[in-house]
């Protein structure tokens, strides 16, 4: 589904641009790299990833859910995905003032490091849960696209900025993390939710166990 495919390759470079982030953050700790950037960053989280790619699947994937499917938005995945977004947000609120005003990485890294990784884990959730099983049902109940939005002129240039980014700055691979597929690598699994299989399936699901994992 090409709406589903389009929030895939935003992944793709959100992720590129958050290990783009990190090792700016470990430059700037050493004195090198460009101060200024802190605010070409927080325009790509807050424009793009924010206003554009998360605002996307809370305005216009996760109704669809609800009002096609008739899944939860109370609990299970879109009530958890939808936290991760607040909460996230609330990060980069934090982040905001610091990045622009150029302020020690003392103060930056604690909160980029939290940032990171939270989206990070939320980007691996959404990969290898959400969007494939969103995917199968839509498509199993007739819904072969979704109503979409273009990005803004200002959502467009924040995304070349994370481009840019991502070149001028190596990739930071944080080994403190597990990353993964599937519900038991998600913070939220056995606390918020239960995972897809008991908070989504039905029993003729269950039933059709072996050629889903097949």
């Amino acid at each position: 589904m090409k709406f589903l495919d389009e929030l895939r390759a935003e992944h793709v470079l959100i992720d590129a641009v958050l290990g783009a982030f990190r090792s700016w953050v470990e430059l700037r700790g050493e004195g090198k790299g460009e101060a200024a950037d802190g605010a070409r960053f927080l325009a790509f989280f807050q424009l793009w990833a924010g206003h554009h790619h998360h605002a996307r699947e809370e305005l216009l994937l996760f109704p669809a859910l609800v009002r096609e499917l008739e899944l939860p938005a109370n609990r299970g995945p879109i009530h958890v995905l939808t936290g991760d977004h607040q909460r996230l947000g609330g990060l980069l609120e934090q982040l905001a003032p610091l990045l622009e005003s150029g302020a020690e990485m003392t103060a930056v890294r604690p909160l980029a490091i939290d940032y990171s990784r939270g989206l990070w884990l939320h980007l691996d959730a959404e990969n290898s849960v959400l969007l494939p099983e969103a995917e199968f049902r839509l498509v199993r109940s007739g819904v072969h696209a979704l109503p979409d939005r273009e990005p803004s002129a200002e959502e467009r240039a924040a995304r070349d900025g994370g481009i840019a980014l991502v070149a001028r700055y190596p990739g930071f691979e944080d080994l403190a993390i597990i990353r993964g597929e599937g519900c038991v690598i998600c913070p939220a699994f056995g606390s918020r939710c239960d995972g897809v299989e008991k908070e989504w399936w039905n029993q003729s699901e269950w039933d059709e166990l072996p050629h889903r994992v097949g």
